[in-house]
């Protein structure tokens, strides 16, 4: 169970606590009058006697029914009645209603006769506890039922654009899904039921997502998502768009700060555009807690955000400009990630982490530049996690929503860093340095996606760590130094920065050009 203060009381939220509310007392209500029908009609009492009776019932029910209420709505909003157990599908659903009525009933029942009767209050018969509780659990499960029925069946109806975009709602469109987060993700898709299209330009190959290269349900389509013509094809019956697609990381967007801007900025004001145009309504957008820059305090969703390097920023005027096509039929959710860890189909070895773990195991040594900066972590299994969970939940959580994603628990220095992963590699020293490589420097709170979508990671760092020394020691990963595991050296060594600005040429994006994309990032806007 959650704690109360984590809950988002969203006027969504507050009707569906008022009618919860309604729907005890009048259970509660119902049970009472079928109580003194039945003493009414089987007892052979006097008029006299009957009037005793329903007096007797009605001050039972104005002493008992604000605790009855209080009780259930307090157990019902532990339970993620209101926040993320609405997510829950079929019978577990159901089993989560049944257990809070009950637990709501019981905790009742034991004030009532434990307290109530003790100090000679007005009390409810025994048989009618039973028979409320039965009324309740009936309403409660049938209000779900019927809010389920009208989102599957009736809103279709009602949004015709919304019926032809796909009855289903489980097609997805993945950009950038051969890619660290996207080959970790894939698998969570497929094998919950989606159907998966990838629009990925493969310039790791298709290596990285090898296990589910050959699904069924699993469509690839290689192209450059900066190209209007193929996004537009990538678009079509899907239901939900992830947009995965970028140049991560410092280095590698300062390699062409053009090919940076048109890939991380213009190409998802473009691809936002086609989503609004197709009626896509989910549309999920990868960003980054480098948009806050370097700051003393814990930060949040609703911080000041002054990103320091060009990817951070133009993630944040993407962020932007997303926000400014919002309207009640395009609201984007924004995951803002925790620098990640781990390995996935396409592991990175340019990651602090996953770096000075593979260092101290192959070289012996664990550098650390600075060592005081903070950073917010996040296994790379966890990141996908988060992006699944924002996929499958109710439209209303979600929607318009920014995210941070990780846990107060992993938020760490370099310097904590090197000496969690000294400890796990016998004979591995640690090295300070006094050069500052890096400048950014945060710590960051995650109670928002852990209130709103139920999220945890399931990763510690110590676990990331063991995994990463673990493949770096029996040989799954051979040369951390190879150019596939870093994004700077295989975009430039290996001559891919070549292959994305080849394809620049025809990309025939003019919604918003190199230009006006740097003015933007210039601009913090």
């Amino acid at each position: 169970m959650a704690s109360l203060s984590e809950f988002k009381l969203s006027r969504a939220a507050l009707l569906r606590i008022a009618a919860d509310a309604v729907m005890v007392n009048t259970a509660l209500i119902l049970a009472l009058v079928f109580n003194f029908l039945f003493v009414t009609l089987t007892g052979g009492q006097s008029a006299q006697d009957n009037q005793k009776n329903f007096q007797e019932l009605a001050m039972g029910y104005v002493s008992t029914a604000p605790l009855l209420t209080a009780i259930c709505l307090t157990v019902f909003a532990l339970s993620g009645f209101y926040s993320y157990g609405r997510s829950y599908q079929g019978r577990y659903k159901a089993l989560v209603i049944l257990q809070a009525v009950a637990n709501s009933f019981l905790i009742f029942t034991l004030l009532i006769y434990l307290i109530w009767e003790r100090f000679g209050l007005p009390t409810i018969p025994r048989s009618s506890l039973l028979i409320a509780f039965l009324i309740t659990t009936a309403m409660c499960l049938a209000a779900r039922t019927w809010t389920f029925l009208w989102e599957k069946f009736v809103r279709p109806e009602k949004n015709p654009v919304a019926g032809l975009v796909g009855a289903e709602g489980k097609h997805v469109l993945v950009i950038g899904g051969a890619g660290y987060i996207g080959s970790a993700l894939l698998p969570k898709l497929l094998s919950s039921g989606y159907r998966v299209r990838v629009l990925d330009l493969f310039l790791y190959g298709k290596d990285p997502i090898r296990d589910v290269v050959n699904h069924p349900q699993l469509e690839l389509l290689e192209g450059d998502f900066r190209n209007v013509q193929k996004v537009v094809e990538a678009m079509r019956g899907v239901d939900s768009v992830i947009h995965l697609g970028a140049i991560v990381g410092d280095p590698a967007c300062d390699l062409d700060s053009n090919i940076t801007l048109t890939v991380n900025l213009s190409a998802t004001q473009m691809i936002a555009q086609v989503a609004k145009a197709t009626g896509i309504r989910r549309f999920i957008f990868a960003s980054t807690c480098s948009v806050y820059g370097a700051s003393d305090e814990i930060l949040d969703e609703r911080s000041e955000v002054e990103p320091i390097s060009l990817y951070g920023r133009t993630k944040l005027a993407a962020e932007k400009g997303l926000r400014k096509m919002v309207d009640e039929n395009f609201n984007p959710t924004i995951l803002r990630f925790g620098t990640i860890y781990g390995l996935s189909g396409r592991t990175r070895f340019d990651l602090v982490v996953n770096l000075l773990a593979a260092k101290a195991k192959v070289d012996g040594i664990i550098t650390v530049h600075g060592g005081n900066q903070w950073r917010p972590f996040v296994h790379v299994d966890d990141a996908a996690k988060a992006v699944f969970m924002a996929l499958k939940a109710p439209l209303e959580l979600a929607a318009g929503e920014i995210f941070n994603v990780g846990s107060e628990g992993q938020n760490k220095t370099i310097t904590q860093i090197g000496e969690m992963i000294r400890d796990q590699v016998v004979g591995a020293k640690l090295v300070a340095s006094d050069t500052i490589t890096d400048r950014r420097n945060y710590r960051v709170r995650f109670s928002h996606i852990k209130n709103t979508l139920g999220f945890e990671p399931s990763w510690s760092l110590e676990q990331g760590i063991h995994q990463v020394v673990e493949a770096v020691a029996n040989g799954t990963i051979s040369n951390y130094n190879d150019p596939q595991y870093s994004n700077v050296k295989y975009l430039s060594q290996a001559g891919a920065i070549e292959v994305i600005r080849s394809s620049d040429a025809d990309w025939g994006l003019d919604l918003i050009g190199a230009e006006s994309a740097a003015a933007l990032v210039d601009a913090k806007s």
